[in-house]
């Protein structure tokens, strides 16, 4: 993906790294508890780790938000899948949020001419879509970046249609954001 935007940076507390904050997901304490902050809506300094699993189960096992905070904050006992759920949610209600928008297409003839007209900033295929139809677009697609990290049943339910294997987003103001959450998600299942 070639869009080149400056973006604000923060650090992770596990790594000590600098990093964009799209990479990062931001926790806060409130009420002595630790909360998910993904939006930056809540009124709390922000505590940032990698968007990696592995990352956040190390950062909750070392005790650093409680280190960071310099409070023994309440954490919810099934944390990890609460985190897992909503970093999945984020990406998918940023694919309707273009859908919503107009940038964002879907079928497999629709995907084909947009990629023709150089419209396409990239793609959405669902992992459990046919393998000729995923040979398919790699062939049509090639130097556009394929995300194959939802089912066609997510990818309905998301977009609120029926069968959805294949969809692009479009060349958009909205691209960034939607991009930003896929990564995010895929990075968090490493």
């Amino acid at each position: 993906m070639k869009m080149q935007s400056k973006q604000i940076e923060r650090k992770c507390i596990l790594e000590g790294t600098v990093k964009p904050a799209s990479e990062l997901l931001r926790f806060v304490e409130l009420n002595n508890e630790l909360l998910p902050d993904f939006n930056k809506k809540l009124p709390a300094k922000g505590m940032y780790i990698t968007a990696n699993r592995l990352a956040l189960q190390k950062a909750l096992d070392k005790k650093l938000f409680h280190k960071v905070s310099r409070h023994n904050l309440k954490i919810a006992e099934n944390f990890m899948e609460e985190i897992t759920d909503l970093v999945k949610k984020n990406a998918l209600n940023s694919l309707n949020l273009a859908r919503k928008s107009g940038a964002l297409l879907t079928g497999f003839e629709k995907v084909k001419e947009a990629i023709k007209k150089d419209s396409v900033e990239f793609i959405i295929e669902a992992n459990n879509a046919g393998a000729d139809g995923k040979e398919k677009m790699v062939l049509l697609a090639k130097n556009i970046e394929i995300f194959n990290l939802f089912s066609i049943d997510e990818l309905d339910m998301a977009l609120n249609k029926e069968n959805t294997v294949h969809v692009a987003v479009l060349k958009s103001n909205i691209s960034r954001m939607v991009y930003d959450n896929l990564k995010k998600y895929q990075n968090f299942l490493v």
